[in-house]
């Protein structure tokens, strides 16, 4: 919509997890470089959480994109609202090992672990990675953690790593899943963008998109990286949204009042209390002015009466 107004090869912020647009901040870099590290030296579980909009779908496709070489095959689940027979089903059709609809789930794990074996032999690692696992049953849980089991002597046949939200560790304290969070030999927790990387995201982000010349004044980007408190998919939706409120008007790029005007109009962000007051006043306007002559009124008669206090004394 407002691409060419701005000289821009394609939108730059989008909801979609797009790897063109990946940014190697500290919290998302150094949580890829543990799962390939994890990985390559062959751990069997790894788990990574976040909050919502922070970036773990991004960290998961850059990470599959990672595995694609020779020496990893990947089974990637999006959806792991499923029952274990549906986990199971799912890896085999994965692993291009579906042994058919009508397998029962015995015949789908002995397909799943002779294609792990195959693999095996030939000297390449399998891993299965969740998406949104915190939407994992405790009964499909288990079924991850049987097929964890698959082993030689001397290693995992499959690897697993868990993406999900804080809810995903509230999962897994549960008692009757102990066996499986006592296997998880690394985790890590997604962190907001600091002011510093608020910046550079966003910087890189149109940056990515074709624009050559700044986009966002500092006063701009200091409001939304306020309101959007360091989440990158609010962010993304703030800048969006300040973006169309500049290009309307046909502004060269996005002052504070588009900043503020992107943050009133986006549920789940944060106002500025400046912002709040001034915004109050407008929608209360006869109120305001009511209040301002009552207390006008009050401060009259208090000083009427205190002036005839003296007199009379």
């Amino acid at each position: 919509m407002y691409e060419a107004h701005f000289n821009l090869r394609f939108a730059p912020f989008g909801l979609t997890p797009d790897t063109r647009f990946y940014f190697a901040q500290a919290s998302h870099q150094e949580a890829l470089n543990t799962l390939l590290v994890a990985l390559r030296s062959g751990e069997g579980f790894l788990k990574v959480t976040g909050e919502v909009g922070l970036g773990k779908t991004q960290v998961c496709r850059q990470l599959l994109n990672a595995l694609s070489g020779a020496d990893f095959v990947t089974a990637y689940v999006p959806n792991p609202t499923v029952s274990p027979r549906g986990l199971l089903q799912t890896v085999a059709e994965e692993l291009s090992c579906d042994p058919g609809a009508s397998a029962t789930p015995e015949q789908v794990l002995k397909a799943i672990n002779r294609q792990l074996l195959d693999n095996a032999q030939r000297q390449v690692r399998t891993a299965l990675i969740i998406d949104e696992a915190q939407a994992l049953s405790a009964e499909t849980l288990e079924a991850v953690r049987l097929l964890t089991n698959l082993e030689t002597e001397t290693c995992k046949l499959l690897q697993v790593v868990l993406f999900g939200q804080p809810e995903l560790d509230q999962r897994l304290a549960r008692d009757d899943l102990r066996q499986l969070r006592q296997r998880i030999t690394f985790s890590y927790r997604l962190q907001p963008l600091t002011r510093t990387q608020f910046d550079a995201y966003v910087r890189h982000r149109v940056e990515v998109a074709g624009a050559t010349t700044p986009l966002f004044s500092e006063p701009a980007l200091r409001v939304l990286y306020r309101a959007s408190r360091g989440t990158p998919r609010l962010a993304n939706i703030l800048c969006h949204k300040a973006l169309l409120a500049a290009f309307g008007p046909g502004r060269p790029g996005v002052g504070r009042a588009e900043a503020l005007m992107a943050i009133y109009d986006t549920e789940g962000a944060d106002i500025p209390p400046a912002t709040k007051l001034w915004l109050f006043t407008q929608e209360n306007l006869g109120l305001v002015c009511l209040a301002l002559v009552v207390s006008l009124a009050l401060a009259y008669v208090l000083s009427f009466g205190l002036a005839s206090w003296l007199g009379t004394a």
